[in-house]
């Protein structure tokens, strides 16, 4: 027993003398100097524990998400093959949709029907009064049916555009709703209106719906809406997207994620920026045993990365690991 006891004393003793040489020895490292911006070391041993990172220009790409709706889907119809259905999750879309069709058919039989019909009554009465076959109020007459045909065209064309405009309120166009293609659906994606600049129509994006999470559809921007919700501040993007086996169903909820290529600057890993009083800086190594404090400006950033638009030069060493030791030398703290 007491021979234990003599060995568990002799470990501890050995413990805290390898504690005392170790705190010796990092106490026995001279205090760096600072100089305005710059930081000096005395040692290289101290100097080397702060890693770095060479920066230079990339090509960036920015990642967004947005939430999606899928609003209408696109089938065949089985009555009229060259007259596809588009189901709505909104009753007042389709009602809109469907009277927006009734009047499109209306305006097509106003114009190519009915008006040249009357046309060609009118000049047939002409011509039979100038030979005396007819009078002057049988031609008041045909020009009264022609100017009855004429006013239900502009209203029916008055009521269409009533029917687009609130379709389109909605993210849809009365042309992209007539070359709908069947085993289709769209989407609607509602983003910020400072995000518009990185939108455009024909391009691409990804959509995941909850019905289906390990799964990723692809979209393309069809249409970027023209309309800003005065409440808040958001602009809808039309997506489509093929449903060949038709899963995806209207009413469904997802996420759109969008890829946009901001195009070429200096970044630096965001673990080497520092921020006081609300202003970013990083450190430089300007040799093996000096770091200057930089202030920088910064913009988007992109995963891991942030844009550095002022303050730092492609290949210069940033500081990645050890930088809330030097923000603590660099201003006292």
């Amino acid at each position: 027993m007491g021979k234990m006891f003599f060995t568990i004393i002799t470990l501890a003793i050995l413990v805290c003398c390898q504690a005392d040489t170790k705190q010796t020895r990092q106490l026995n490292f001279t205090k760096p100097s600072v100089a305005g911006n710059l930081i000096t070391f005395v040692e290289e041993k101290a100097a080397s524990y702060f890693k770095t990172e060479a920066i230079s220009t990339t090509d960036l790409k920015v990642d967004f998400s947005a939430p999606a709706r899928v609003v209408a889907t696109v089938i065949n119809s089985s009555e009229n093959p060259e007259q596809h259905i588009i189901l709505f999750d909104n009753p007042a879309l389709t009602s809109n949709y469907t009277q927006l069709v009734q009047r499109s058919a209306n305006i097509r039989q106003i114009q190519d029907v009915l008006i040249k019909q009357r046309m060609i009554e009118l000049e047939r009465v002409q011509d039979l009064q100038k030979h005396g076959a007819a009078t002057g109020r049988d031609v008041l007459e045909a020009q009264t049916l022609l100017a009855v045909e004429k006013t239900n065209l502009i209203n029916e064309k008055a009521g269409m555009l009533e029917h687009e405009t609130m379709l389109k309120l909605g993210g849809f166009s009365a042309s992209a709703l007539q070359k709908a293609e069947a085993n289709t659906i769209w989407v609607i994606s509602e983003i910020p209106d400072n995000q518009i600049s990185k939108v455009k129509t024909g391009g691409s994006c990804q959509v995941r719906f909850s019905s289906f999470p390990n799964d990723v559809f692809k979209g393309r921007i069809e249409d970027i809406g023209d309309v800003v919700d005065n409440v808040t501040r958001m602009l809808k993007l039309r997506i489509g997207i093929v449903n060949q086996d038709h899963r995806l169903k209207a009413g469904m909820f997802g996420v759109t994620q969008f890829g946009v290529s901001e195009g070429k600057f200096i970044t630096v890993p965001l673990e080497a920026v520092v921020t006081v009083q609300g202003k970013n800086y990083v450190f430089v190594r300007k040799s093996a045993l000096e770091f200057e404090r930089r202030a920088i400006s910064t913009g988007q950033q992109s995963n891991n990365k942030i844009i550095v638009f002022d303050g730092l030069k492609e290949q210069e060493e940033v500081v990645i690991k050890g930088t809330m030791q030097l923000k603590g030398l660099s201003f006292g703290y």
